[in-house]
């Protein structure tokens, strides 16, 4: 009992900090053009002087830039980003903290000039049934869902892994209406998939693992980021991720074993996006699809 109500406790920043789950800049609020590209600077660990030879500037130059003394050109806030690897969302919100235009333009989903996305989106998911496949966004929201997918979707929102986005089940091959269920929560969340899921702890860990990595930075806009402290707050996360051995690497592929009435159902999954896509909605997309294992 003891154990079980330590554990609703949410973590302490600081020791998520030192996990690598939290980063000073996403903790400390917004921040400026130069504070966020030196954040990203060093993320990767990168020298001033690497990443002004890479965008071709001079290191002072740059150090002027990181601490505000100089405000960069639209130009050279794109040409550090690319140096830096930032995806187009996080460089459009290192132009917006400079005092600059994003440079990428954003449609929703739900705007008429997605019709033929939703109708490819739509082929795709129904092509892969008999076996689960499913759409998400850079928040890890759930877009679209096939037949295979929802059993295991609408199981979880009926137990209420996901209060915001309510326990009525799911349209299938359809975009899903908003507030859209989120894959971050349905995963933590005490009542979601951890009682589908044989290898939960495995899964768990790998997918915080990558949503860590994704949100290094701050975005454009704040309500596209995955709820990450709400999911690390959940019973048992953040004992699962002190669980890892340190400096253990990470495995090279996690299968996903569905409890079964025969034994657990092991798939791998792949994820694809549309990487020439000029919209950041589209780039941003995500689809996820099963394999037998």
């Amino acid at each position: 009992m003891t154990s079980q109500v330590m554990e609703f406790a949410p973590p302490a920043r600081e020791a998520l900090w030192m996990d690598g789950f939290l980063s000073p800049a996403s903790a400390a609020g917004p921040a400026g053009a130069g504070g966020l590209l030196a954040a990203a600077r060093r993320a990767r660990r990168f020298s001033q002087m690497h990443l002004a030879l890479e965008a071709g500037i001079s290191p002072r130059h740059l150090s002027y830039v990181e601490t505000g003394k100089s405000r960069p050109s639209p130009g050279l806030v794109l040409r550090l980003c690319e140096a830096l690897g930032l995806p187009p969302r996080e460089a459009d919100g290192v132009l917006l903290a400079a005092g600059h235009a994003p440079a990428h333009r954003e449609t929703p989903l739900e705007a008429p000039a997605m019709a033929e996305v939703l109708a490819a989106l739509r082929l795709i998911l129904a092509r892969h049934d008999p076996l689960p496949a499913v759409a998400f966004d850079a928040a890890w929201d759930v877009v679209m869902v096939n037949q295979a997918y929802a059993p295991a979707l609408d199981a979880c929102l009926a137990a209420g892994a996901d209060p915001g986005a309510g326990t009525m089940p799911r349209p299938v091959l359809a975009l899903l209406p908003a507030p859209r269920p989120n894959l971050l929560r349905l995963l933590c969340h005490p009542a979601g998939a951890r009682r589908l899921l044989a290898n939960w702890p495995e899964v768990a860990r790998a997918l915080l693992d990558r949503v860590q990595r994704e949100a290094r930075l701050p975005t454009a806009d704040p309500a596209r980021r995955p709820p990450i402290e709400e999911a690390l707050a959940q019973p048992g996360i953040a004992a699962l991720i002190r669980q890892r051995p340190l400096g253990a690497a990470a495995p090279l592929v996690v299968p996903v074993a569905f409890q079964a009435p025969d034994g657990p159902k092991r798939f791998l999954t792949t994820i694809a996006t549309l990487g020439t896509a000029q919209d950041l909605t589209l780039r941003e997309l995500r689809i996820e699809t099963y394999h037998p294992a």
